[in-house]
């Protein structure tokens, strides 16, 4: 089997399918390759009478930098949507098959016209606070839900695929781009690897979130862990404030959704893990957010120096003199870029 491929294996496939039930022998599927991000490759299936996907995790990922994941993370991926549909049924999608050996599992395809990614609608502009709102509620569900189911710790104790996929290209990579501030980033990894509490999906952005009219639906979950929520929140919070750089004249309301997703959050949270969670999350959130300048993954949106340098700015600006809350954070990026709150 090839590691990286426009075209699908269909032999491999097709064994594949068969095996999980959910083909006859004779049947003769079309696979037509989706866009899969740098870390797996998505290919829909289509037949006369259903369509779903199967998803296959890469060794080498698609970036730049070499930058090398076990593909053991797509078993982990699989166990997240699982628990999370059980949690909240429709918060993901449903999981079809699964081959843990290969590396890969099919689970229903959700069209675009039903449930269009929220990056792409962030991208045209349409920031609804509403469903900002619904995300950090459904979130928070999650994380509280799955804190009070401690067997949860040993089947998700992937720190080192964690490490791997998260605290390394972001922190650690920005930690040796930026020395002057490698001791604050190196703490941020310690604290967010010690921190044990919950189930966190690990790439909670919106182009992992389908905007559905039941509520969000997270995607690609290859990162889980049994560690800090912080993280979660903070991940996605970043890519409100990255996403003003990308569509500037809808700046402001994405920072309304930024106010109503962490609200919704930390309301949601039982009220002993809300404070702490919050604090580590305005520890945290500066560190990703220039990670995802200077990280072995930055964003591609953001090209034009001067743009990098006002993220830089406020960034190394909080990392040098942290903050505890998120409302903190929020001012100090809305000064950079002139919204007035």
């Amino acid at each position: 089997m090839q590691d990286e491929a426009d075209s699908a294996p269909e032999a491999v496939f097709n064994e594949f399918l068969v095996h999980g039930g959910l083909i006859r022998p004779d049947a003769a599927p079309r696979y037509t390759a989706l866009t899969g991000g740098v870390s797996s490759d998505i290919w829909r299936v289509d037949l006369p009478d259903r369509q779903f996907c199967i998803k296959r995790a890469l060794k080498k990922l698609k970036v730049a930098d070499d930058w090398f994941v076990p593909i053991s993370r797509n078993a982990n991926e699989v166990a997240w949507l699982q628990t999370a549909n059980q949690i909240l049924p429709g918060s993901a999608p449903e999981v079809l098959a699964h081959d843990a050996d290969a590396g890969m599992f099919a689970m229903e395809f959700i069209a675009a016209d039903e449930a269009p990614l929220w990056k792409e609608e962030l991208r045209h502009g349409n920031a609804d606070i509403t469903f900002a709102a619904a995300t950090g509620r459904a979130l928070a569900t999650i994380h509280a839900r799955t804190a009070a189911m401690p067997d949860l710790a040993e089947r998700f104790a992937t720190d080192d695929t964690f490490h791997a996929i998260r605290l390394e290209p972001y922190l650690e990579t920005t930690a040796r781009r930026h020395p002057d501030l490698a001791a604050q980033l190196m703490s941020l990894v310690k604290i967010t690897a010690q921190t044990k509490i919950a189930l966190v999906h690990g790439d909670v952005s919106p182009k992992n979130i389908l905007v559905r009219a039941s509520g969000p639906v997270f995607l690609d979950a290859e990162c889980a862990w049994w560690g800090d929520p912080a993280f979660d929140l903070a991940f996605c919070l970043n890519h409100l404030l990255l996403k003003c750089l990308w569509t500037p004249q809808t700046a402001p309301a994405f920072l309304k959704c930024f106010h109503a997703l962490a609200d919704a959050y930390l309301d949601t949270l039982p009220v002993p893990l809300a404070g702490s969670v919050e604090v580590r999350t305005a520890h945290l959130l500066p560190g990703l957010f220039l990670a995802r300048i200077d990280g072995k993954s930055p964003v591609e949106y953001i090209t034009n120096e001067a743009d990098k340098d006002r993220v830089r700015r406020v960034a190394r600006g909080l990392l040098s003199s942290p903050v505890t809350g998120l409302s903190s954070v929020l001012d100090h990026w809305a000064r950079e870029i002139g919204v007035s709150l």
